[in-house]
């Protein structure tokens, strides 16, 4: 399935992202977005949801059975989320996060398998370790902190 117009330009910016270790400012962003949208995202708050508990695991080295190609794909996804202007500018109402949905529903079809084996592992997690491994701390400083466990 080909990618929605405008994605490709977020892939490049996810690389650097994600070299420069600037993941927990992307995943600040996002729940903050992610809360402040609420009814608007409907069924689709789930999907970010599982895409952010996705990259605080692999950020805290907790799961990393991810392949690169679909890491830095939910991380462009994440970005397209976020951004304002895309292929719908965010601030045109009731239509401004058409876009952002269909990308992140593309995403979830499109990593389907990824997902499901992160959704199998984080279902074999105790409820205790993964409210741990799920909390966002108080402030992205305090998880930079944190820092990435090498695997």
């Amino acid at each position: 399935m080909k990618a929605p117009w405008n994605f490709a330009r977020f892939l490049p910016l996810a690389g650097r992202l994600l070299s420069r270790g600037r993941l927990p400012t992307l995943l600040f962003a996002v729940a903050s977005k992610g809360a402040s949208q609420g009814a608007r995202l409907g069924k689709v708050k789930e999907d970010l949801r599982l895409l952010q508990a996705l990259c605080l695991a692999y950020w805290r080295g907790e799961y990393r059975a991810i392949s690169p190609k679909a890491l830095l794909s939910v991380v462009a996804g994440l970005m397209y989320f976020l951004s304002p202007l895309d292929a719908i500018p965010d601030f045109i109402p009731v239509f401004g996060m058409l876009d952002d949905i269909a990308v992140l529903a593309w995403l979830m079809k499109n990593l389907g398998d990824e997902l499901n084996a992160f959704s199998t592992w984080r279902n074999r997690q105790a409820p205790e370790r993964l409210v741990l491994l799920e909390r966002l701390p108080d402030t992205c400083e305090q998880l930079q902190l944190e820092g990435p466990r090498k695997s």
